[in-house]
């Protein structure tokens, strides 16, 4: 049992102690056990995949958008304190592009979304989400440098879960008891991939302050690019990076559900 001492925080300020104390853990598998099946083959076009840049003559808007959105987020435009909202823009767009909000679907940025801890009402802000209808599928946390961006995004999913089951409630509806949530961190234009599976019984424990008797086991992916030193800070950029994102972004979709 952990001797870590639960208090009230928002999904912000949450840290590895809070995985620690409410017995979490995040395991990094590869990409046949994260998907259970090989990588399919990359669903986008040959510009994107044969050009590091925006080529000149006429392309398609998604083509060209996707150029503009790496280029910003790559470069942190604009600069400042809107340099984060460029990732932003930049994972919203690509979960577009793929489709993730189909076919009934919508992305949404800076949502706030709220919880019960330590019986106190508390909140968490993704910075992008897909929803289907009012419920909470995937969510997207930027990796803002500071070593916490894990425990964020499943302070997300939990505040996600949370308030799935408050809408079932108010429709009459009986809550659901489980549910595996989707989830990205970007860092730059770099993508990780997790499925982030949330209980009752995790719930209850983080509104008691409790120390939940079974633990829960986070999946990671991190794309098996040809250079995985680099690639963190070179995301999307090189080609060989961009096909095998692409191909864990087609992959992914099966657990957006």
């Amino acid at each position: 049992m952990s001797k870590i001492i639960l208090s009230a925080k928002s999904g912000s300020d949450w840290t590895e102690n809070e995985l620690h104390a409410l017995n979490i853990t995040i395991e990094a598998l590869d990409p046949t056990s994260f998907f259970g099946s090989p990588l399919p083959a990359p669903t986008v076009g040959p510009i994107l995949l044969t050009n590091v840049k925006r080529p000149s003559g006429q392309i398609s808007k998604d083509d060209r958008l996707f150029f503009r959105y790496l280029e910003d987020a790559t470069n942190g435009f604009p600069s400042g304190s809107a340099a984060e909202s460029a990732v932003d823009d930049f994972a919203a767009f690509l979960l577009k592009m793929m489709d993730y909000d189909e076919p009934e679907r919508v992305v949404h940025q800076r949502l706030e979304i709220g919880f019960i801890m330590c019986g106190k009402k508390v909140s968490a802000k993704p910075d992008v989400v897909v929803m289907d209808g009012a419920n909470y599928i995937l969510l997207v946390q930027e990796d803002k440098s500071s070593d916490d961006a894990e425990a964020q995004l499943i302070a997300e999913a939990v505040a996600a879960y949370s308030a799935n089951n408050r809408r079932r409630n108010a429709l009459g509806l009986s809550p659901i008891t489980s549910k595996v949530f989707a989830g990205i961190i970007m860092l730059g234009t770099a993508p990780t991939f997790y499925k982030i599976p949330i209980s009752s019984e995790l719930v209850t424990a983080i509104s008691r302050a409790q120390y939940p008797p079974n633990g829960t086991v986070v999946s990671k992916l991190v794309p098996p690019v040809p250079n995985l030193e680099r690639y963190l800070n070179e995301g999307m950029v090189p080609l060989e990076n961009r096909r095998i994102v692409f191909q864990c972004l087609a992959a992914f979709k099966q657990f957006v559900t």
